[in-house]
C-alpha cells in the first residue's frame, strides 16, 4: 500500500499524470547493462540477451526480462556491469572526459564510479568516496573488476575530504543517499516503510554533503547532484536553497536524448514517460573562487630505488604497466606495490581502500603480479592497458573451474607467469610451467 500523503504530492506535481504514474509501479521493471568500454573484447554483439540502447546512455543497453547476467561468466571478467537504466543518467550528466581530476563523493556500490572511469579511458584521476566501510570494500572490488586503471578508492566523510583538498577537482559527482521513492517498483517493500518524515532528515543530510562537496569544485568546474527518489524536497528545494548559500555556483543546461532539456539545470526520469525507474539529476557550473594548489601524494624517498626495481622487474619479465599510470608515484603497502595516478592528492590521514592500481606482491625471492593487473590488462593493443609479456586463450570449461576456486597446473612452451584470457576478456595471471 502507498501511503496516501506520498499519493498527494505526486498529485501536486503530477496532476492529470498521476495514475499512470502509479501504475507504473506495478509493472515489471526494467533490466539493463552498460558494457565496459575498458574492456578493449567487450562488445554488445558478445552478449547474447542484449536487447535494444538505453537511449540516454551510450553504452547502456536493455537486456530481456529472462536473461541471467549475473551467471554469465563474462560478467565476473568485467565485460559489463549491471545497472538501472535510469542511473545511467548522472554520469551522463556529468560528462567526464579525458585527463580530467574527478570525484564521486558518494561511490559506492561503484556502478557511477565505473561509468566514470569507462569515459576517462584510463588517463586522468578519479578518486571514488565511500563513507561506510563495508560499502567502501564492495566499491573497491567492482573498480577492479571493471579494470579501472586510473582510480584511488577512499573511505572518509565528505566534510574531510573538502578541509584536507579544498578546490581541485574539474567536477564532483554526488549521488546522494535519498529516501529512494524511485525504487518503489524495484523494491516494493519500500512503499511500505516510506513516511511523510523521511524526505527531511534526507534533505538534511543531502545539503550537508553539497556543502562539503561545493568546496572541493575548482573555479569553472562542474557539480552534479542526483538521487533516485521523486520528492521536490531532496531535488529541486534543495538545489534552490544550494544556490542561495553558494552564490558562486549557477546552473547549467543542457539535453538529454529521449527525455529533453533540463529546466534551470535538472532533469527527471518518470517511469510512467521512459523505461526506467525515477531519477533526478542537476549540473552547476562554479563561476567564482580560485583551485586550490594540489600537494600530490609522494613515495619516501629512501624506498624508491628498491621499489622502481621491483617495477622494472614487473615489466621486464611479466607485464608492463599502463601508458597513463607513468608519471605516478609507485607506493609499497606491507607487501604490496601500488601505482596512484599522476596529481594524486596527500591521502595523509585519509583511508585509502584502493592506492591506484595495485600491481604485485612481494615474497622473499619472487613477485607476484596481482588480480588487478590482470583486469587491467589487454592480451593485445591499446598502450594505455597494461601489456602482458605472455598470453593464453582458456576455454569456457577451464575458466568456470578456475572461478569456482580451483588452481589448476597449467604448462605453455615458456614457463613464468602468463595472463589467461577468456574471449579476449582479461581474467588473471598464472605461473605457468614449461612444456616438457
Amino acid at each position: 500500500m502507498i501511503h496516501p500523503e506520498f499519493i498527494r504530492q505526486m498529485e501536486a506535481m503530477l496532476g492529470d499524470d498521476t495514475p499512470a504514474f502509479l501504475q507504473s509501479l506495478d509493472q515489471p521493471a526494467a533490466c539493463a547493462l552498460r558494457v565496459n568500454d575498458l574492456r578493449n573484447a567487450a562488445s554488445v554483439h558478445s552478449i547474447p540477451f542484449v536487447d535494444t540502447r538505453v537511449p540516454w546512455s551510450i553504452d547502456g543497453y536493455y537486456i530481456r526480462p529472462d536473461a541471467r547476467p549475473g551467471s554469465d561468466p563474462a560478467h565476473a571478467l568485467g565485460a559489463y556491469y549491471l545497472q538501472e537504466a535510469s542511473a545511467m543518467l548522472s554520469v551522463q550528466v556529468l560528462d567526464p572526459k579525458p585527463n580530467e581530476r574527478i570525484l564521486d563523493l558518494c561511490a559506492a556500490p561503484g556502478g557511477k564510479s565505473t561509468q566514470i572511469a569507462a569515459r576517462m579511458m584510463g588517463s586522468g584521476l578519479l578518486v571514488s568516496n565511500e563513507p561506510v566501510p563495508s560499502r567502501a570494500k564492495l566499491l573497491r572490488e567492482n573498480l577492479e573488476r571493471m579494470g579501472a586503471i586510473n582510480a584511488v578508492a577512499v573511505n572518509a566523510y565528505p566534510q574531510q575530504l573538502a578541509k584536507q583538498w579544498g578546490a581541485i577537482f574539474d567536477a564532483v559527482l554526488v549521488d546522494a543517499p535519498c529516501s529512494g521513492e524511485g525504487m518503489f517498483r524495484r523494491e516494493p517493500a519500500a512503499r511500505e516503510e516510506w513516511n511523510p518524515t523521511a524526505p527531511e532528515g534526507c534533505a538534511r543530510r543531502q545539503a550537508e554533503i553539497l556543502d562539503s562537496a561545493a568546496q572541493l569544485v575548482r573555479s569553472g568546474g562542474r557539480l552534479v547532484y542526483s538521487t533516485c527518489t521523486f520528492n521536490r524536497l531532496e531535488n529541486e528545494e534543495n538545489i534552490a536553497a544550494f544556490l542561495k548559500r553558494h552564490p558562486e555556483f549557477e546552473p547549467e543546461d543542457f539535453e538529454i536524448e529521449e527525455i529533453g532539456a533540463s529546466v534551470n539545470g535538472t532533469i527527471r526520469i518518470w517511469p510512467h514517460r521512459a523505461r526506467g525507474d525515477g531519477h533526478f539529476a542537476a549540473r552547476l557550473i562554479k563561476r567564482g573562487g580560485e583551485a586550490a594548489k594540489i600537494q600530490s601524494a609522494k613515495m619516501p624517498s629512501a624506498k624508491t630505488r628498491e621499489i622502481l626495481s621491483l617495477i622494472d622487474a614487473l615489466e621486464n619479465d611479466i607485464c608492463r604497466i599502463p601508458e597513463p599510470l607513468r608519471g605516478g608515484a609507485p607506493i609499497r603497502q606491507g607487501d604490496y606495490i601500488h601505482m596512484l595516478p599522476e596529481n594524486t592528492p596527500n591521502l595523509n590521514g585519509i583511508k585509502v581502500v584502493k592506492p591506484g592500481l595495485c600491481l604485485m606482491k612481494i615474497g622473499r625471492s619472487h613477485i607476484q603480479p596481482m588480480p588487478a593487473l590482470a583486469r587491467a590488462s589487454a592480451s593485445a593493443g591499446e598502450e594505455w592497458l597494461a601489456t602482458p609479456r605472455r598470453s593464453m586463450e582458456i576455454d569456457d570449461a577451464l575458466l568456470r573451474r578456475m572461478l569456482a576456486g580451483e588452481k589448476p597446473k597449467l604448462s605453455a612452451k615458456e614457463s613464468g607467469w602468463t595472463l589467461l584470457t577468456w574471449k579476449g576478456l582479461p581474467y588473471a595471471f598464472c605461473k605457468m610451467l614449461k612444456e616438457v
